[in-house]
């Protein structure tokens, strides 16, 4: 990473840190996760469950939330502002301008999910009182959570560069809930024929494969993650989150911004 991206993440940080929303959401996760232990209380014997479930779930709508409404104001932001045309008048190329952004909130996601999982660890400490050694899979279901938002950031880096920010919120919240059903879209293109069938096919190879990426009730079941598993969506997310950023890139490059 080059000293001009370095700066524009660190700026991107700062600037995301700094918003409100953030801590407010932050707040709402916490509370969430308080909420997994009064549940987990009056639920009998499936209290680790319940804090599990509820808390891992807390944090991948909230940073969901975070990477969407942060993430499409990116770009839209630095063009109302006008402060674009200052950074892209000294030596700053324009996709060292995207992937800038793209550092910055990825971090920022990262150190919001870190705080939030403290809270998912502190809930199920008091419900559980001790640790297993199989809650070790919540650390791997949280790293799969910070690859959706990698690929959820990227997502909404794209359609900010071509769209108004509440179209790309639309349209990047949509492809997480079809990506959501991914494998069921791939079910069903083996039960279509004809042209249904190879929409159903596009559809599922195209949108994001995030039902792969969730391993929630996997783990709140004790369920081991195999290590091929972590290892192909360490590659899927990275290959698809780099792919969708040299289309922001070069539709960033085709763009006007006179």
């Amino acid at each position: 990473m080059n000293s001009r991206i370095l700066h524009i993440s660190t700026n991107t940080f700062r600037e995301a840190v700094r918003d409100r929303v953030l801590y407010n959401l932050i707040g709402f996760a916490l509370l969430m996760t308080g909420c997994a232990v009064l549940v987990g209380q009056i639920s009998v014997n499936i209290e680790r469950l319940v804090v599990i479930n509820l808390g891992l779930t807390a944090v991948t709508l909230f940073g969901l939330v975070i990477a969407i409404f942060i993430g499409i104001g990116l770009v839209s932001k630095e063009i109302d502002k006008r402060t674009l045309y200052t950074v892209l008048s000294r030596p700053v190329r324009r996709w060292e301008f995207i992937a800038g952004k793209f550092f910055g909130l990825a971090g920022t996601l990262v150190v919001n999910t870190f705080f939030m999982a403290l809270g998912v660890f502190a809930a199920l400490l008091y419900v559980s009182h001790h640790f297993q050694r199989s809650d070790s899979g919540i650390l791997v279901a949280l790293y799969f959570i910070v690859l959706q938002f990698v690929i959820i950031t990227a997502l909404a880096l794209f359609f900010s560069s071509f769209s108004s920010p509440l179209l790309s919120a639309v349209f990047a919240f949509a492809l997480f809930v079809i990506g959501s059903f991914a494998e069921d879209l791939r079910g069903f293109s083996l039960v279509t024929h004809g042209v249904m069938r190879w929409l159903a096919i596009g559809a599922a190879y195209l949108v994001p494969n995030f039902s792969a990426l969730n391993v929630i009730s996997l783990v709140a079941h004790d369920q081991a993650v195999a290590p091929q598993l972590v290892a192909y969506n360490t590659a899927y997310a990275l290959i698809y989150a780099t792919a969708v950023l040299s289309a922001t890139v070069l539709i960033f490059e085709l763009r006007n911004l006179k």
